[in-house]
């Protein structure tokens, strides 16, 4: 590959810091594999003079002999090994001092930020210095620091209250491919799938680039999901043991959170969620809630008319939960063990959830096919529990709320055919709007929108309840 697919608002951004005429400091965090280096590299490399990559867990001294290697080889020069990251920054700031002589700006990347900045390395306040003391004020000078540890991103460089406050000009927040991009990405590498087994990839591995790096072209989306997470060295198979223990310290905690969560599709409160992981509702659940949703792997989707406290957590990474659902307790390896898996009505009934994440998604996408892009909205879920035994509750796991005295109820249905509304169906679609109308009290038109991987086959159920119908090619778009 040898341009970067989608990245659109995130190019724009860099572009826009690489032709300005001011000091930047671009701020770049997203979860592991997801393609921050590829992207700055490739789309900045022409004007990068200098790069350093962070080692995993290696001490200060092999720290600093990186350095020296790399700048040794910008200068051509057998400088003297740097003893502290202040002598290192002071041999940095000699070599940016001889290429910003020219008219364009010079690019600094600092790849894995955080594992540069061990504990008692002096590294942060280094950098510190050499930005606050010179670089800053150098309209020559745009400067990409880049790391998959997202909490530690925020807390110690956007949000720090140290020598770098307020100092980050433009941060990104790389996320997966969405389906539009993933589909341009697949095309791109001459893989022609449709669309309705793009979004089974997509809910198998997500829109992660270097997962989807891996399918092979002329085999069908069972068999690339087979190969990835089935076969005995498949990519995926073993990926959930060396994820989150790279992103995050005392990851078994993390780990613990997405384990509860992925028991609970529907999603938990933090304070159901706390007893559900064995974790105490204080400051550390906080963080590791906050690192889990700045990474990408879940997301809290308030409560509709509710407080903070009840909006309901939700498992979002799609290989997270498929690993804890198909692969971790998958006792057998080899050939087409998928082929036979994904047949069954576990699968199918496991797709309606996994369709429900991607339809949470691409909410900006079934705004625009309800033609409301422009309409100040809140998405949101609501359940309700049964008010006395006997009767039944209703969950419903997207809510448009629009500021135009309107409400989008959406259902979101996986079928490989037409979705049929039959009577059962339709009656229990009556119940939940009835039971939504009562416990929200709301007076605004609710509108029944189906979310759907096929067309609604139109019958009198479909004709008399459904206001609105988004398909699967309009998620990709």
């Amino acid at each position: 590959m040898t341009s970067v697919t989608g990245r659109l608002p995130e190019k724009k951004e860099l572009d826009r810091a690489l032709n300005s005429s001011n000091a930047e400091l671009i701020v770049v965090y997203g979860r592991r594999r997801v393609g921050k280096t590829f992207l700055i590299r490739e789309h900045l490399k022409s004007a990068i003079v200098f790069e350093l990559t962070g080692l995993h867990d290696e001490p200060l001294r092999r720290q600093l002999e990186n350095f020296t290697l790399q700048l040794r080889t910008r200068t051509r020069r057998n400088d003297e090994p740097a003893q502290s990251w202040l002598q290192a920054f002071a041999q940095l700031k000699e070599f940016v001092t001889s290429q910003t002589s020219g008219p364009k700006k010079c690019v600094l990347f600092f790849d894995e930020f955080p594992w540069l900045a061990g504990r008692r390395s002096g590294f942060l306040a280094a950098f510190e210095e050499f930005w606050n003391s010179g670089a800053s004020r150098d309209p020559k000078i745009m400067c990409v620091i880049c790391g998959s540890a997202a909490s530690w991103m925020i807390s110690k460089v956007i949000n720090t209250k140290g020598g770098l406050h307020n100092r980050a000009t433009a941060r990104i927040r790389l996320e997966p491919f969405s389906l539009c991009e993933t589909k341009e990405y697949l095309q791109h590498r001459r893989i022609r799938l449709n669309d309705f087994q793009i979004a089974q990839l997509y809910m198998t591995v997500g829109g992660v680039p270097h997962y989807l790096q891996r399918i092979q072209p002329g085999k069908s989306a069972v068999q690339n999901i087979d190969e990835l997470c089935f076969a005995k060295d498949g990519l995926l198979t073993n990926e959930f043991s060396n994820l989150y223990r790279a992103l995050f310290d005392n990851s078994e905690q993390h780990e613990a959170v997405v384990r509860a969560l992925a028991a609970k599709r529907q999603g938990l409160t933090r304070s159901e969620l706390a007893d559900a992981a064995g974790l105490k509702s204080g400051g550390t659940l906080s963080k590791v809630i906050t690192d889990l949703t700045e990474s990408g792997f879940i997301r809290a989707m308030p409560a509709l008319y509710a407080s903070r406290k009840n909006a309901l957590l939700r498992l979002v990474d799609e290989y997270t939960l498929f690993y804890l659902c198909w692969i971790e307790n998958n006792r057998m390896h080899g050939d087409n063990i998928w082929l036979t898996k994904s047949s069954g009505q576990k699968w199918k009934s496991w797709c309606g959830y996994a369709f429900e994440n991607l339809c949470l998604k691409h909410i900006h996408q079934i705004k625009h096919a309800l033609g409301i892009s422009g309409v100040l909205t809140e998405e949101a879920s609501w359940h309700s529990r049964p008010a006395t035994k006997g009767e039944s509750g209703a969950q419903i796991d997207l809510v448009i709320d629009r500021n135009d005295q309107c409400i989008n109820v959406c259902e979101m249905k996986f079928t490989e055919g037409d979705f049929v509304i039959d009577k059962r169906y339709a009656t229990e679609l009556t119940r939940k709007l009835a039971v939504f109308r009562a416990g929200t009290q709301t007076r605004k038109s609710l509108f029944l929108t189906m979310v759907t991987s096929n067309p609604i086959r139109q019958n009198e159920y479909a004709q008399q309840l459904v206001a609105n119908q988004v398909t699967l090619d309009e998620l990709f778009r």
